[in-house]
């Protein structure tokens, strides 16, 4: 095990959340359901909002720290922090860097945030008008000039092409995918706070489903939506005097390996989620082995995420994905490996992953609406095949 980890020194104890909308139809702007969502976290905890004297966040959230201060009236910001790049890949980093500035004494409460309405800013899954051919197109790495003359234009595109060369080198059937979308949709109808709650998937219907980039169908691909999420970190030491059982960070882990952001799809791994040195790094830090995780909560703009980090976790080879990505092993409460419990991005909301840790620390609670039996370790991983930023996260109870 490395010491320089921020093993059970910290921990997460508060969650908080908006009420979840489709895109477009949240009743106020970006700004108020951050201010929402902090509050709820600091009242699950059982502190004063005005506790909160850092903030930790990711993918260039709109809403900066000192407004958000100034608006909850806080006496004192000591701690800010962004994540650069990578969308969602920085969730759990966001959550390890708080971990981190308050294992040193920078902060004593850091809530993590993320806040989007794409009604008010605009939508992250559509294509970027491209004004000019040269260089990248805006928010992205890859460059225009090479991919936007042969379709490439949004997140669906290049994802496909990597899943799909994923699953013609190791004869992965559609299958798999198919687990991973009905998985989450059906923990999402035991979950009120679902946008798809009430609304379950057949596999019948996710095979007539309209074909959005092969080898994804609609329902493989994550929704749009409007909404808030939080959570709010202290030490260990304050954490054992507050409302509810701490969920204790055990190993958080965030980078990227060999050359992952070339662009013009020109990466050296060009299959891969971009976990490699990532996850045995957690694994190393935590002092466990991927046997030992109860639930993970993979975050899935597209299906063909969870699929290939499944594999780079090591939960299993390559070639055993088709055995091992089956809707009895995904689901909750028997799975061999349930995930997404709440119904992930897919079924629950798309709060760029935030709502992810919000329910692994549901499942070391003991409070999932598709609870685990017995849940100690919940695993989250953040942005699988994004070129840099990805992260991963372990809490236990």
């Amino acid at each position: 095990m490395s010491e320089y980890n921020v093993r059970d020194k910290t921990a997460i104890v508060g969650i908080g959340e908006t009420k979840y909308y489709k895109r477009g139809q949240a009743p106020v702007p970006e700004f108020l359901l951050a201010c929402e969502a902090i509050t709820k976290a600091a009242e699950d905890a059982g502190i004063s909002v005005k506790d909160i004297d850092g903030f930790s966040s990711y993918s260039n959230d709109r809403n900066e720290a000192t407004r958000i201060a100034a608006a909850l009236d806080l006496p004192e910001v000591r701690l800010s922090m962004m994540v650069w790049g990578g969308g969602g890949g920085g969730v759990a980093a966001a959550v390890g860097n708080a971990a981190a500035a308050i294992a040193a004494g920078y902060a004593n409460y850091v809530v993590v945030f993320r806040a989007l309405a794409q009604g008010q800013y605009g939508r992250f899954g559509q294509g970027a008008p491209i004004a000019t051919i040269a260089g990248a197109a805006p928010g992205y790495s890859n460059l225009s000039a090479y991919s936007a003359p042969y379709g490439l234009l949004a997140p669906a595109h290049w994802i496909a092409l990597r899943t799909r060369r994923f699953m013609y080198e190791h004869k992965v059937r559609q299958d798999a995918l198919a687990a991973i979308a009905m998985a989450s949709y059906h923990h999402a109808q035991s979950n009120p706070r679902a946008i798809m709650y009430g609304r379950p998937l057949t596999r019948q219907a996710y095979d007539n489903s309209r074909w959005i980039a092969e080898p994804f169908h609609l329902f493989d691909c994550c929704m749009e939506n409007d909404g808030a999420a939080a959570v709010i970190l202290t030490s260990a030491e304050r954490a054992r005097d507050l409302k509810h059982k701490p969920a204790y960070i055990m190993a958080a882990a965030q980078g990227s390996g060999y050359r992952t952001d070339v662009a013009a799809e020109n990466s050296v791994d060009y299959p891969s989620a971009n976990y490699k040195t990532v996850a045995p790094r957690l694994y190393q830090m935590a002092g466990i082995a991927p046997s030992d995780v109860d639930v993970a909560q993979f975050y899935e703009h597209f299906s063909g995420g969870p699929l290939m980090c499944i594999v780079e976790h090591g939960f299993c080879h390559p070639d055993e994905v088709n055995e091992f990505c089956t809707f009895e092993n995904l689901t909750a409460p028997a799975g061999r490996l349930p995930i997404n419990t709440s119904g992930g991005n897919l079924a629950e909301c798309y709060v760029h992953g935030m709502e992810l840790v919000n329910e692994a620390v549901r499942q070391v609670r003991g409070t999932s609406t598709a609870q685990v039996p017995e849940a100690k370790i919940a695993l989250v991983v953040s942005g699988p095949l994004v070129p840099r930023g990805v992260s991963n996260l372990l809490v236990h109870s």
